[in-house]
């Protein structure tokens, strides 16, 4: 399985390759990807090498071989607009999101919302996103108020001290903007998704665990983008 930036750079290698017959440069791979640096480009071609989709050839510049392509492979892989879960462990797909208004058919009493699992989040070391399958759960439409939620897994110990534990469900409200002290699902280079405490530390932004084990990470601030804000917490009990 691969993330969603890992297609798009597989794919765009394989059509340049297809049309010239010689792979792009890092350079040209950075900018069809709007990646900030060549070293975001380095780690996907780590990746689909470790995963055996291209093959780097010894000795030689700009060598690379394509070697299998994504079994869904088709159209549906382009780059996609608009909010989409690629950074999360869950589906690539968009997400149908549920204002908090909606009522599903089959809730007699009105007072419940369907809401997509999308997939896993990580509460300790940020995860990258596959491939999976998604269905929906229903929450009370009082957890909700305004606004499109969607609902995740919680994998991980980091966040632990915010009561929020491995295998609890959270359920985020789709935004893009945060205040210091939210707890939000952040994307990092594009690539990988984690839960942490959103923080400001003059120009950059923190992301804060609330697990001592774990260090507050800095980033310059086009290196993170908000997905969502945390609004509730399902937990079972087995």
């Amino acid at each position: 399985m691969l993330t969603r930036k890992q297609q798009e750079l597989l794919l765009f290698i394989h059509e340049r390759m297809k049309e010239s017959g010689v792979p792009p440069s890092f350079d040209e791979m950075k900018d069809a990807l709007d990646l900030a640096s060549k070293s975001g480009i380095h780690r996907l071609i780590t990746a689909l090498e470790e995963r055996g989709f291209i093959r780097r050839l010894p000795n030689r510049a700009r060598a690379l071989e394509v070697i299998k392509l994504p079994e869904a492979y088709n159209s549906s892989l382009q780059p996609r607009r608009g909010f989409s879960p690629s950074v999360i462990e869950g589906s690539l797909g968009k997400p149908q999101l549920v204002p908090a208004s909606s009522k599903p058919a089959n809730d007699d009493n009105g007072n419940s919302v369907s809401v997509p699992m999308m997939g896993r989040i990580a509460a300790g070391v940020p995860i990258s996103a596959i491939q999976n399958n998604t269905h929906d759960i229903f929450v009370s439409a009082d957890m909700l108020g305004a606004g499109e939620h969607y609902a995740l897994e919680v994998k991980g110990d980091s966040m632990i001290e915010a009561g929020i534990f491995d295998g609890d469900t959270v359920i985020i409200r789709n935004t893009t903007t945060a205040s210091p002290g939210d707890i939000i699902v952040a994307l990092v280079d594009d690539e990988e998704a984690t839960l942490k405490r959103f923080r400001r530390k003059g120009a950059s932004i923190a992301l804060e665990a609330a697990n001592p084990a774990y260090e507050t990470r800095i980033f310059g601030p086009d290196r993170v983008k908000v997905q969502g804000k945390l609004v509730g917490l399902i937990r079972r009990y087995h």
